[in-house]
């Protein structure tokens, strides 16, 4: 006869954290490094999961956070020892991938769109417009720099080469991140660090992910047909749906679907 012991996992558990969204600073989208702490350590910690699998659909976004959430599933992952799968949706560019790198084996769909390694700023300039209206931009600064790049002013091309210089000194930070985690499987591609993307398959290929596959299949491939899924995810309190904060979500979400566009989705 067979006896039950209390406290026994009797099956593999798998930790599932969805990452939706674009990448950026509190209320400026839909992921941050300090709404994702709480669900990374019960993800990683609660009940000694087998592994922990991420499911990604983000277009990127703010290279800091970017940098937080995958230093953090990284340290969680050797901390615990515990393996991490990243599961690509939609799309998993710039810092979505940068995410997606953080785990140990990246699996995407046939149309997933993975990459977009590389660096963007981008923005308006209104200072014919504003001439046009009459009206004087007047700026006072204590520091020559303070004004660079004002929308408002005409742009220099001083402060154009300060911002290149910046944005190379942070898709070399990016680059680095990849090769750190992808290594060897990376293919020598001319293009790999340009920008460009790559669909599904082609994704293989070229060493930005380890197959084509889902989370489910994939996952009872690895731990059994009896493999249990664990789901964590952020949770909004109620207030947060009202006023000003309702309103800043609203402008986020109209930032997070232009970022989605850029990719046709």
């Amino acid at each position: 006869m067979k006896r039950w012991i209390p406290f026994v996992k009797s099956s593999p558990v798998v930790s599932v954290v969805r990452l939706q969204g674009a990448i950026g600073m509190n209320g400026r989208g839909s992921l941050n490094d300090t709404s994702l702490a709480p669900v990374l350590e019960k993800a990683f910690r609660k009940g000694k999961p087998d592994a922990v699998a991420l499911e990604i659909n983000s277009p990127g976004g703010s290279p800091v956070q970017s940098s937080l959430i995958g230093a953090r599933i990284r340290r969680l992952a050797e901390e615990c020892e515990v393996p991490v799968f990243a599961f690509v949706e939609d799309v998993a560019a710039s810092g979505g991938y940068w995410l997606a790198s953080a785990a140990d084996e990246v699996f995407a769909d046939e149309s997933s769109i993975l990459g977009s390694i590389g660096v963007i700023s981008a923005g308006f300039g209104l200072n014919v417009l504003l001439s046009r209206q009459g009206i004087e931009r007047r700026v006072h600064t204590a520091g020559t720099s303070k004004s660079m790049l004002d929308p408002f002013l005409p742009e220099k091309p001083e402060d154009v080469e300060r911002l290149n210089r910046l944005l190379e000194e942070l898709h070399d930070n990016f680059i680095g991140h990849v090769k750190s985690r992808r290594g060897a499987k990376l293919a020598d591609t001319p293009d790999l660090f340009t920008g460009e993307i790559w669909i599904g398959r082609s994704a293989v290929q070229v060493g930005l992910a380890d197959g084509i596959g889902h989370l489910v299949p994939v996952m009872k491939d690895r731990f059994g047909d009896k493999v249990r899924f664990r789901r964590y995810g952020a949770r909004k309190p109620l207030l947060m749906r009202f006023g000003a904060q309702a309103a800043q979500e609203a402008l986020a979400g109209i930032e997070e679907r232009a970022q989605f566009a850029r990719f046709g989705l």
